[in-house]
């Protein structure tokens, strides 16, 4: 059975929030099991009140940080705290589109030995700086990592739960996620997927800086790849 936990960490997104979830209800509905898992990183707009709308409804889990954690550990809270094996991630900005799911689903389920199916955005909608920096990282981590991802910013994935939760766990592991199931010999695919502008506020989880993280964080992700090659 086609069972997953839809996970989707937010910081100040009272905005797109709303839309978004609507969204997403309205793409699975062919789905008969699924778990949406809200993950709210201290927001400090109205992000709260929006969310109570959804706490009782059917399918829908709302966790909330004690103090603001980050995206990394977010996508990790709500994991461990999801009811199904296999897990959806998607941004809470409504950039990335939830009619991609039904793509990536099908292709994850087509075949057991596929363990990821991650997405890339062909035509990014963001900011020309945003753009510029994600394009650098990507060049710097596929000439170190070798992991044949144009796109590891994509937050648009679906994986195996139980292979996440093995992973040494580092502030930022969700832009090496493709990196790192690959240097654990598992099965990735990679399909394009549709991105968008955002329709209210600005990127609340840095821009350059992620940039500089990113470098940062290849050397842990090469040496966790070296030890379980050792």
């Amino acid at each position: 059975m086609d069972c997953f936990s839809v996970v989707i960490p937010i910081f100040n997104e009272d905005k797109n929030i709303e839309f978004l979830l609507e969204e997403i209800t309205d793409n699975l509905k062919e789905y008969s099991s699924f778990q949406i898992v809200v993950v709210n990183d201290c927001s400090t707009d109205h992000t709260i009140s929006v969310l109570n709308n959804y706490s009782n409804r059917r399918n829908f889990t709302i966790l909330h940080n004690k103090k603001n954690m980050g995206q990394s550990y977010s996508i990790k809270h709500g994991i461990n705290n999801s009811l199904y094996e296999n897990i959806i991630t998607i941004d809470g900005d409504g950039q990335n589109d939830p009619s991609d799911f039904s793509k990536l689903i099908k292709l994850y389920f087509s075949d057991n030995k596929i363990k990821m199916v991650a997405g890339i955005r062909t035509k990014r909608k963001d900011s020309y700086l945003k753009i510029i920096s994600s394009k650098i990282a990507n060049y710097i981590r596929n000439i170190v990592l070798k992991d044949g991802c144009q796109d590891t910013g994509c937050s648009l994935k679906i994986f195996e739960k139980k292979i996440f939760q093995k992973l040494p766990f580092f502030d930022g592991i969700h832009r090496f996620l493709p990196a790192l199931f690959i240097g654990y010999n598992y099965k990735v695919y990679y399909v394009s997927v549709n991105h968008r502008k955002r329709k209210f506020g600005n990127t609340n989880y840095g821009t350059f800086d992620r940039l500089l993280r990113g470098i940062r964080d290849m050397n842990k992700v090469k040496k966790i790849i070296k030890n379980i090659n050792a």
